[in-house]
């Protein structure tokens, strides 16, 4: 664990850091838009470091950080600051000259801050936690934190499972963050104001806000055979069920309309606008689909006022229409058409998330005009019409092929298909289909008289996530993941076309789904991990299977336990205690569904698989 050193943090970062990375621009703050300013960290009341547990060039991207930023830094009384992970150069040059983690805007000791929010975004952050936490001098663990710690609170969709990270979190927010950090920074000030420790601060704010779960304050319990027996308080007045925070007004909700501009490229540089929250569609495997509801919209003028305003704050050329669906924006052609009345001249264009296939159909007139054409992406899932239908995916490949070839007509060239290998019944046919559907799509550029269209297709690994109705299945081995893999190279080694393959890492998606579906006996796997060096485990160039293998090894888990076994309908979850907009009644019809359509494409006499509905599942 770090301590400042004597000397201003500010310039030993100047004088010990940056000199000794790469890219130091990513460490010196000070940018654009810019809110917090020398001064303001002394004078709050409140002081709160925002953090994203992944590289500058990744936190910069995230939309709810900088919303969060924005809410903190307009609140009276109240100054944010950020911090990011350092890569690791910086980390080891940070450990060597004992420099703590800093606050981005004005090189504050992140330990220093009364609120630590982190924004967990994904399984794959977990060590990344940790090892803020360190860097900054803060204990890991929240039974060894004092009154003089931060309070360390996570938000975001990791956080609808909070469990494999549980002892290392005060509290943790499920749902959404403008709502619930506006009641919280209220809350803190009247508890500092009446001198309540940090600490006594967080029963009292677990009782208080019924969407607020201080996982320390409940103690889990477990049958012979490992599944979870119950999640009980121990101290009275806290609530059994964690209630989910929804903001309660969508259009005015808080919105950075000067957002922050990076020093150095980041993943998106452009205008990011959320212009709806949720989704309709209920795809089977789709964890935000389920966790956003009820759906939420931007209305086009609003939408127009932000971008006019982000655009002259920022100068990008880029405006990006977000959301889960935005073709289901049920605005989407005269939103389009305003912002492309107001901004062509400018020359600035606007990019959509991938769309539905019949969504795209019905927008490629207007896209053709106003959306940029360095690719189409769509999200096929699946290469097949009944496997589709098994997972809820509303594409057809007639569908598929009539959208490409407009989007062809109207001048697009390259195209990303996005598939998923692993579902429940998965057939041979099924993964055949990936290469013979991306070929067919490559190819129906030459019915228009032009040579055939560039494809990637991207194949990723299913991972089982909670509060989707895919929560009960086995993940597949990951033998099984790289033989699907070795299959779909050997058709593309036998017949040269224009489909380019690529596949994520399957032993990282196996980790995945451990983390993904995992309980509180997970901690000490991520601890041991952590030290045994595992950093950003979402990076090729960084994760290493290995320390993960040898992680479980040490502290005695079974990751099968938590990957690769089927759960019964009468096993309770991990995740139980936290609500969900659907009920878990509605889950289990739903997954129930999916077991009846894959008996019938496996057997069509209806004999075969039978449901989990009364099956206890063992270790």
């Amino acid at each position: 664990m770090i301590s400042p050193a004597n000397g201003s943090l500010g310039e030993r970062v100047s004088n010990e850091l940056l000199p000794r990375v790469r890219r130091p621009a990513q460490y010196v703050g000070g940018e654009v838009n810019q809110l917090a300013r020398p001064g303001d960290w002394e004078a709050a009341e409140v002081r709160v470091v925002i953090a994203f547990p992944d590289a500058y060039p990744v936190g910069m991207s995230h939309l709810g950080c900088q919303i969060l930023y924005w809410l903190c830094n307009h609140t009276p009384g109240v100054c944010a600051e950020r911090a990011y992970c350092p890569w690791i150069d910086a980390e080891q040059v940070m450990r060597e000259r004992k420099i703590p983690l800093f606050t981005w805007d004005t090189r504050q000791p992140v330990a220093d801050a009364d609120i630590l929010a982190i924004s967990l975004q994904y399984e794959l952050c977990f060590t990344s936690v940790l090892n803020l936490l360190d860097l900054a001098g803060i204990p890991l663990r929240a039974a060894d934190r004092t009154d003089d710690h931060p309070l360390v609170i996570v938000g975001g969709p990791q956080a609808d499972n909070p469990e494999p990270m549980a002892e290392f979190l005060d509290l943790v927010v499920i749902g959404d963050g403008e709502h619930a950090l506006a009641d919280i920074l209220a809350a803190y000030r009247e508890c500092k104001r009446d001198g309540v420790g940090r600490r006594a601060m967080i029963p009292l704010m677990a009782r208080r806000f019924p969407w607020i779960y201080a996982p320390n304050l409940y103690e889990a319990s477990y049958h012979a055979d490992g599944t979870l027996a119950g999640l009980t308080p121990t101290i009275e007045g806290l609530p059994t069920r964690i209630e989910r925070c929804q903001t309660p007004d969508f259009e005015t909700a808080p919105f950075p309309t000067r957002p922050l501009v990076a020093w150095v490229e980041a993943v998106h540089d452009r205008i990011s606008i959320e212009i709806m929250r949720g989704c309709p569609q209920l795809c089977r495997f789709c964890h935000a689909g389920y966790t956003k509801r009820p759906l939420r919209l931007r209305s086009v003028e609003r939408v127009l006022e932000i971008a006019e305003q982000a655009y002259w704050a920022t100068g990008h050329d880029e405006i990006g229409l977000l959301s889960l669906s935005t073709g289901d924006y049920p605005h989407l052609r005269e939103l389009a058409e305003r912002v492309n009345e107001r901004f062509a001249a400018r020359k600035v264009n606007i990019s959509l998330p991938s769309l539905r296939v019949d969504k795209m159909l019905q927008n490629i007139p207007w896209m053709a005009n106003s959306v940029r054409k360095g690719g189409l992406t769509i999200a096929a899932e699946a290469a097949s019409d009944d496997m589709r239908a098994v997972i809820r995916k509303k594409v057809s490949d007639g569908n598929l092929l009539d959208g490409v070839r407009a989007a062809y007509q109207a001048g697009w060239k390259r195209v990303k298909l996005y598939f998923m290998a692993g579902y429940p019944g998965e057939r041979e046919q099924d993964i055949r289909g990936i290469w013979e559907l991306s070929r067919a799509v490559s190819a129906e550029r030459r019915k228009l008289g032009k040579g055939a269209a560039r494809v990637t297709a991207a194949v990723g690994w299913l991972v089982p996530k909670p509060f989707t109705p895919l929560q009960w299945m086995a993940q597949p081995r990951v033998e099984y993941f790289h033989e699907v893999r070795r299959e779909l190279l050997g058709s593309a080694r036998r017949r040269r076309s224009a489909v380019h393959l690529q596949f994520h890492n399957p032993e990282r998606s196996v980790l995945e789904a451990v983390f993904a579906r995992g309980d509180r006996r997970l901690g000490p796997v991520i601890h041991e991990a952590w030290q045994r060096g595992a950093r950003f485990d979402a990076w090729d160039e960084t994760f290493d299977n290995r320390i993960w293998l040898d992680a479980y090894e040490a502290t005695g888990i079974d990751p099968d336990f938590y990957a690769h076994r089927e759960r019964g309908f009468d096993e309770l979850l991990p995740w139980d205690h936290i609500r969900l907009h659907l009920t878990r009644d509605y889950l289990e019809k739903s997954y129930a569904d999916v077991l009846r359509r894959i008996n019938a494409l496996a057997d069509p006499t209806g004999h075969g698989h039978t449901t989990p509905t009364t099956r206890r599942s063992g270790a």
